[in-house]
């Protein structure tokens, strides 16, 4: 495989001062992701901001309806859809106003003066939309340091692969861009989900596949309340969304990345009052698993899909 590249953007060091950095694009073809970044304020990219940008964009691109997302560390704290766009972007500041604190915010709508007084009621280091209404961004003006981005959201072409570099080489893969069938979907339970659960269910899944795992997103009306990511147990990731998650846990639906490999995390996530869990499924346990579904009184779905992101 041979990749020529240029400079796109110089960035002052890497993700630590003392560290080297750049920003390359590939020489032929039409620009791509985000190559088609349009910076209409703020102080140059870093490259730790492109990082987190890139996670955003990946993130917005699985939700059709008006979402927010901030990101923090590559991975999301916070996401919700909601009817308006200024709507979702409250309710993903409420889910984690703490984490939020100097984030990155994605959105997959204009900018208009709504969203924007939202925005501007907290730091954040990054704002990107697919555009920006010419008064949110005099609004926004007011914060000259504050990034604006302009990038309109476009799927990456069949031909896209994702490198990453290991010691003395790279690893090369297809992006995951799998869609769940909502068709293929399989309650293990007996408890059904209702329709507002299941409605949850598939947005805590669109959700926790841009999580870095292990990943548990806890999520009520569209929105996260609590999420657990990068643990090397699952129920301790569990743990970590559901004190985030605190009393909202009660009536909210769980989603996992991967399967749960014993009834330990189901027995946490009962205790705390979530109602409805969507996971993968194909652990030896399974069958313990869906039993202590069925003694809390959870609905349970199975998407025999994974969604590991390291």
């Amino acid at each position: 495989m041979t990749i020529q590249a240029h400079a796109q953007q110089d960035v002052r060091y890497g993700e630590n001062p003392h560290q080297r950095g750049g920003w390359y694009v590939p020489v032929s073809g039409q620009p791509e992701g985000l190559a088609r970044l349009l910076q209409r304020q703020g102080k140059a990219l870093s490259y730790n901001n492109l990082l987190d940008v890139d996670a955003a964009v990946r993130c917005l691109l699985d939700f059709e309806d008006p979402t927010c997302v901030v990101v923090k560390h590559a991975s999301p704290c916070a996401i919700a859809s909601a009817s308006t766009m200024d709507e979702a972007c409250r309710r993903a500041y409420d889910s984690d106003a703490e984490s939020a604190f100097g984030g990155i915010v994605g959105l997959n709508r204009a900018l208009d003066v709504a969203a924007a007084t939202q925005m501007s009621a907290s730091f954040f280091e990054v704002i990107l939309a697919p555009s920006i209404k010419p008064e949110a961004l005099a609004m926004l003006a007011k914060k000259p340091n504050l990034r604006v981005l302009e990038l309109a959201l476009q799927a990456p072409s069949s031909t896209w692969k994702e490198w990453r570099s290991v010691l003395g080489g790279w690893l090369v893969q297809e992006p995951d861009l799998a869609v769940l069938d909502e068709a293929s979907l399989r309650v293990v339970t007996r408890k059904q989900p209702s329709d507002e659960e299941r409605r949850d269910l598939l947005f805590a899944w669109r959700a926790v596949k841009h999580v870095k795992s292990n990943a548990i997103v806890v999520a009520k009306d569209r929105a996260s309340v609590g999420i657990g990511q990068g643990q090397p147990s699952r129920v301790r990731a569990v743990r970590l969304a559901l004190q985030n998650a605190a009393g909202r846990a009660r009536g909210a639906v769980l989603a996992s990345d991967g399967f749960f490999p014993f009834p330990d995390a189901i027995e946490v996530a009962a205790q705390a009052g979530v109602a409805a869990i969507i996971q993968p499924g194909g652990s030896v346990k399974d069958a313990e698993v869906m039993a202590a579904a069925d003694a809390a009184g959870l609905a349970m779905l199975f998407t025999g899909m994974r969604h590991f992101r390291h």
